[in-house]
């Protein structure tokens, strides 16, 4: 089913002309770009017109200066460096965690019945709110900031992981198991393939989740980082340094995104 998929997608897109797919791709990038452009802009005039106090918030072009200014000596990647790798570390964990359990979760309906109460509890807890909690346990160190973005990270994989394999359709498991195909091909070659959209749903949210956790964490007890950086400009009234890394925590977001949005399309191509 998933090569006849590809072979239309192949036809489909075979009779667009090149040029028109040129061109639609240039428009969507326009539209793109002149929202960001008009921000900046506005970003740009109203200090300088005096419409907002410049002491708060400071110019564009002096953010960008301050930005740069950082970049070249070596601060900013400082504390980039370190919010990356905290980040990536509890992200990882989490999805070589949660994608196996919530397959097997989904798949079996003994495991689904057994789990679901202690996953409603954590789903509706807030990983914030158990941040002093793992302080306690685990110190102010590396360990504590990566379990939090283990956590968090965590429950929105496996949730999506454990809807993505109940909802196959059951037509797609009826062929397949028509044709004699054992269980571990049918779970290789039909359940996670017809899982993998919904499962990317989830490492999405993750991924955003990672981010917003560990500045947070990172405010509260760090020597580096974006979090521990953004409270310190902000402390000793250093306002364009502040926007500085904002910025930086901003453009990391939106690289992760794409990235994973372009594993998603990727991993999901037989779908299109």
């Amino acid at each position: 089913m998933a090569v006849v998929h590809e072979l239309e997608g192949k036809l489909r897109r075979a009779s667009v002309p090149t040029w028109k797919k040129q061109e639609s791709i240039a428009v969507g990038w326009l539209k793109k770009t002149i929202v960001i452009i008009v921000f900046m802009l506005l970003w740009e005039a109203l200090p300088r017109i005096g419409w907002v106090d410049r002491a708060f918030f400071p110019q564009f072009t002096e953010v960008m200066s301050t930005w740069w200014e950082l970049l070249v000596g070596g601060e900013l990647w400082q504390h980039f460096r370190a919010s990356i790798l905290r980040s990536a570390a509890g992200f990882g964990l989490a999805l070589a965690t949660a994608i196996p359990l919530g397959l097997l979760i989904g798949w079996y309906p003994l495991a689904r019945e057994m789990f679901t109460p202690i996953l409603e509890l954590f789903r509706n807890t807030a990983a914030l709110a158990l941040l002093p909690v793992f302080i306690l346990f685990l110190g102010i160190g590396e360990v504590s900031k990566i379990a939090i973005i283990l956590f968090a990270c965590t429950w929105p994989v496996l949730l999506n992981t454990i809807s993505a394999v109940k909802n196959v359709d059951p037509l797609l498991v009826k062929s397949a198991r028509s044709m004699n195909i054992s269980s571990l091909k049918l779970f290789y070659k039909v359940i996670i393939p017809a899982s993998v959209p919904t499962i990317f749903t989830g490492i999405r949210m993750a991924g955003t989740g990672a981010i917003l956790v560990l500045i947070a964490a990172e405010m509260v007890g760090a020597k580096e980082g974006l979090g521990y950086f953004i409270t310190y400009t902000q402390y000793n009234f250093l306002i364009p340094e502040m926007y500085a890394g904002i910025l930086t925590i901003s453009v990391l977001g939106l690289i992760i995104n794409q990235l994973l949005v372009s594993l998603e399309r990727r991993f999901s191509r037989w779908k299109q």
